[in-house]
């Protein structure tokens, strides 16, 4: 796997950029799939394929789990009780909608996300209320 230090450095220099609805330039303006795709583009030097549109509201219900599936297919599925640093989190609103929101652990109690009422990417803590919305713990691949 992919060094989680690396991972976690790349994330936390995302910090402070703004938040922009399906974009993924660091510095410039990213959403949460927009992060992780940056991430991924800075690590491997390529790029994810680009998703379908996607609505704004994480907590919408549209059909179909495509950000776990999208998860599945590119990074490695980790146990629940894994080491968190330097891995992808999903996280699902409600247990009855799709997964919609993605963030990368920095440290064991801390991630790294974008959301448009946060002001951006920022570092939050991994609080129970964060934690109990984890629907997939993934690690970022060897190159």
């Amino acid at each position: 796997m992919t060094d989680v230090n690396d991972v976690a450095a790349e994330t936390l220099s995302w910090v402070g950029t703004p938040y922009l609805h399906q974009a993924s330039a660091k510095g410039v303006g990213c959403d949460c799939l927009g992060l992780v795709r940056g991430v991924w583009r800075a690590l491997y030097r390529w790029d994810l394929p680009a998703p379908r549109d996607y609505a704004a509201d994480w907590s919408c219900g549209d059909a179909g789990e495509a950000l776990l599936a999208g998860a599945y297919r590119h990074f490695e599925p980790c146990g629940a009780n894994a080491c968190l640093r330097g891995r992808l989190l999903i996280f699902r609103w409600r247990p009855h909608l799709p997964a919609r929101h993605a963030g990368i652990a920095v440290t064991q109690d801390h991630f790294v996300h974008a959301y448009d009422g946060g002001g951006g990417v920022v570092r939050s803590f991994l609080v129970p209320q964060w934690r109990r919305r984890i629907a997939g713990v993934f690690a970022f691949p060897d190159n």
